[in-house]
């Protein structure tokens, strides 16, 4: 049941409405401590209890890069597997509305990208599976799974055209 995982959430805060075209941007971010550390990813983190997703999403952005988002849409969710343990259920947001300046903290260094230059080889290797569909206005549900340690990505079970509940 999902109320028995832990759960956590990534934000892309962008600059366009989806889908969006090779020049238009999104917010990534490079992590620099934790799960992901030097990989290229979107602001979050794990849900603190008695936070929703999608509070987790606004708090973990503007900690992570000093934004404020809002008029967030739920695109995707993800369970993930190391080995046989079951790390986390995430769930992914694209953000329309964004202000402020990205500034690096402890946690990340943002930097706004083009569609076109998003380094899915600096990233997790399940990106390239989903991210496309999202940035093209679609959504996701899927089922990764890695090695062990997290560095291989072993099988994966994606649908496309999923619907969510407001979360």
């Amino acid at each position: 049941m999902a109320d028995d995982r832990d759960e956590a959430t990534v934000c892309y805060p962008v600059r366009s409405d989806l889908p969006l075209a090779p020049d238009d941007e999104l917010l990534m971010i490079r992590k620099r401590r934790g799960l992901g550390a030097g990989r290229y990813n979107g602001p979050g983190g794990k849900v603190e209890p008695g936070e929703s997703p999608r509070e987790s999403a606004v708090r973990e952005t503007r900690e992570e890069t000093g934004l404020e988002v809002g008029d967030l849409t739920k695109r995707a969710e993800f369970d993930f597997f190391f080995g046989e343990e079951h790390i986390f259920l995430c769930h992914v947001y694209v953000a329309r509305e964004v202000a402020g300046t990205p500034e690096t903290t402890p946690e990340a260094v943002p930097e706004w990208r083009s569609r076109e230059s998003v380094p899915y080889d600096e990233m997790w290797p399940d990106d390239e599976l989903w991210l496309p569909q999202v940035l093209d206005g679609g959504t996701v549900r899927a089922t990764f799974y890695f090695d062990d340690d997290g560095d291989e990505l072993l099988d994966h079970e994606l649908r496309e055209g999923v619907e969510f509940g407001e979360t």
